[in-house]
């Protein structure tokens, strides 16, 4: 059986949803609804298309110039299995892996003892941008991020020092 995954779309190549140059993949479904969400078009899990993982890891191996990939949303962790399956598979190709949720790591940590493909979502992502969009926190000069609450996690140093670590990026 064929590995998929249910999107809303896909930018081949991005400078804004992370470093480098990124595929990033807009996941179909999202139960936030974040008030002055930039993807509201992503929340409908009657929306979107599904794609065979195969078909994107083909993207990503035919364009040279990528440095990983960005699962964003939606919410990539409702879809935890095929993105962490997705995940690994970038990895192997050795890209790195940021990951878009409107849950806290804090959240992500404590389901993560529940929910066995939550743990293998976080372990496969790099960077994590955690925490709802606020709007009323919202800020354009932010590095890719929308609102000043939300945070970019560096996640392999993070799990290692059992706290949260920001990113140097």
């Amino acid at each position: 059986m064929k590995e998929e995954i249910k999107i809303a779309g896909i930018i081949k190549e991005s400078i804004v949803d992370g470093p480098g140059i990124r595929l990033v993949i807009f996941t179909q479904g999202c139960v936030q609804n974040c008030i002055g969400c930039h993807n509201p078009e992503t929340h409908s899990f009657s929306g979107g298309y599904y794609v065979e993982i195969d078909e994107i890891v083909d993207m990503v191996n035919k364009n040279p110039l990528l440095d990983g990939i960005t699962l964003s949303g939606g919410e990539p962790f409702l879809q935890a299995k095929a993105c962490a399956i997705l995940a690994n598979r970038i990895k192997k190709i050795g890209l790195n892996i940021v990951t878009y949720t409107g849950y806290t790591f804090e959240e992500i940590i404590r389901e993560m003892e529940i929910n066995k493909s939550w743990k293998k979502l976080i372990f496969a992502t790099d960077i994590l941008i955690d925490g709802r969009f606020d709007i009323d926190r919202k800020n354009l000069l932010l590095k890719f991020r929308g609102s000043e609450n939300q945070r970019i996690i560096d996640i392999k140093k993070s799990l290692e020092d059992n706290k949260i670590v920001i990113a140097d990026i």
